[in-house]
């Protein structure tokens, strides 16, 4: 059976700015990031044959930039959007949405469009309809965990002294982004390093006299409840969209870093743990000890008079910033669930996926999002039974670029830029959707009948829009995409007087 699930692609596509000149798509990169955090220069794309004649009509802040200013240099300098810029008339803008936001097929579209500023809505198509919204699900994801844990949190992977002599235990803490070799520390994927981690532990033992053999367990216990959701269906776990959760894994529970798409290990946290054996084997035999093979599953003993196991070696996780933009920018389904449940851990609840459901919800109701018709089967929107509005997404939305919690700020450069980064990197290259591109930012969503698109662009007056699309019911494999994203650059086009 066909997966439920399609999968968004995990890596940047290849699109039309892999054949822009380096220069040119540096500057279109630094300046596209720049525009959801309040700053009114937008990028505009070359034409397909290399020439572009939108730098005669467009404003301004949709132009190419001639050259970089040399640093340090304010002149031509981004400057904040301004707050006198014309709001879109309403009317104008449904006739134009009204076009294009149409099912190629079967099936429907909500949708609305709002003013960032004021939340002064300027379109609404049955946006109060609670929809499946696919991988949308995650902007909700993103910020219940930035407003719990911060974006400056890091997760530790530890070796404690085992309950044994000579034995160690490998602790998960919730970094399941490790890398099998040594730490990276400018990198997210692969940012705390099992080789690293191994070295560090084997120079420990030795300074504190062990000799002989040093036997290895795995505490994977910070997680509760079962592994995997029955709102998952086994087609989908099989075709790797999910797999069995755990607070440890090398590269979001991938077999290889390089390639996100395929059949997940059943058991990460066993084989980061197996990786970690092996690289402490090797360290191990340059420090004149060795290692027992195999892994097993067990805790620290108690500590004397009570106190906590000994760390003999930790290694640290990117920032959850990081992690969130990772998340959003590949879709990662296994990296929204594992911070799903460290949310719910971080207000004190069990990490289960039951937990992570309840404090997500809490914080997006907390965010002043009315929850009401919500309904959530997970937190990553792999699951069909969860139900979002558009209206609620752009609730979301807004409050990560125009309210008032600076925490939900981070949030932001993790949304994809149509035609540059992300699952959005291969898309808006053709005519009718190319003038949204490097200014359209916003979270994807796809599963088999389903289609979203959520997030915000800056019009062609310079006014800062946040919008929210949603496809259900519609036909299989149709190029519904091509109706959101045709909507999304009627947004950056528009100046609908």
């Amino acid at each position: 059976m066909k997966p439920r699930t399609s999968r968004e692609g995990t890596q940047p596509a290849p699109g039309r700015g892999r054949r822009m000149p380096a220069l040119l798509l540096q500057t279109l990169l630094v300046v596209a990031v720049a525009v959801p955090a309040g700053i009114a220069i937008a990028p505009a794309f070359l034409g397909h044959d290399g020439s572009s004649d939108a730098s005669q009509t467009a404003p301004p802040w949709q132009q190419i930039p001639a050259t970089l200013s040399p640093p340090g240099n304010s002149l031509g300098a981004v400057g904040p959007l301004s707050t006198s810029a014309p709001v879109p008339a309403g009317a104008a803008l449904a006739a134009q949405l009204n076009k294009t936001l149409r099912p190629d097929g079967a099936g429907t579209f909500t949708g609305i469009v709002q003013d960032a500023a004021t939340g002064q809505v300027l379109f609404d198509r049955a946006a109060d309809e609670a929809r499946v919204p696919a991988s949308n699900m995650k902007l909700l994801t993103a910020g219940a965990a930035l407003r719990v844990l911060g974006p400056d949190r890091r997760f530790s992977t530890r070796v404690l002294a085992g309950p044994t002599p000579g034995s160690v235990v490998l602790t998960g803490e919730g970094d399941v982004l490790l890398g099998a070799g040594e730490s990276a520390p400018g990198a997210v994927l692969g940012r705390a390093g099992l080789t690293t981690l191994a070295k560090a532990t084997i120079d420990a033992l030795k300074a504190a006299g062990v000799t002989g053999t040093v036997n290895v367990l795995l505490d994977d216990s910070l997680f509760s409840g079962p592994s995997l959701s029955q709102a998952w269906s086994p087609e989908d776990v099989a075709a790797g969209e999910m797999a069995p959760l755990y607070p440890l894994a090398l590269n979001s529970a991938r077999f290889d870093p390089a390639k996100t798409t395929g059949p997940r290990p059943q058991d990460a946290a066993m084989t980061a743990a197996e990786v970690f054996a092996a690289r402490l084997t090797a360290a191990a035999a340059a420090g004149g000890l060795s290692v027992a093979p195999g892994v097993a599953r067990g805790r620290p003993g108690d500590a004397p008079e009570g106190g906590h196991a000994k760390v003999l070696a930790e290694v640290h996780s990117a920032t959850v910033g990081q992690q969130v933009d990772l998340m959003l920018q590949t879709s990662d389904n296994y990296l929204a669930e594992v911070m799903g449940r460290m949310t719910a851990l971080g207000v004190g609840r069990p990490g289960s996926s039951d937990d992570a459901i309840a404090a997500v919800l809490q914080q997006v109701k907390d965010m002043g999002v009315p929850t009401d018709s919500l309904r959530a089967a997970d937190v990553s929107g792999l699951a069909p039974a969860n139900r979002v509005s558009a209206r609620q997404l752009t609730d979301v939305v807004r409050a990560m670029t125009s309210g008032t919690d600076p925490r939900l700020r981070a949030a932001l450069s993790g949304f994809p830029v149509a035609g540059l980064t992300g699952t959005l990197g291969d898309r808006y290259t053709d005519a009718a959707s190319a003038a949204g591109a490097g200014l359209v930012r916003a979270k994807t969503g796809t599963l088999n009948t389903v289609i979203a698109l959520s997030g915000s662009v800056v019009d062609a007056d310079g006014r800062l829009l946040v919008f929210s699309f949603v496809g259900n019911g519609l036909t299989p494999g149709a190029a519904n995409k091509a109706a959101l994203d045709r909507s999304a650059a009627v947004l950056a086009g528009c100046g609908c007087r």
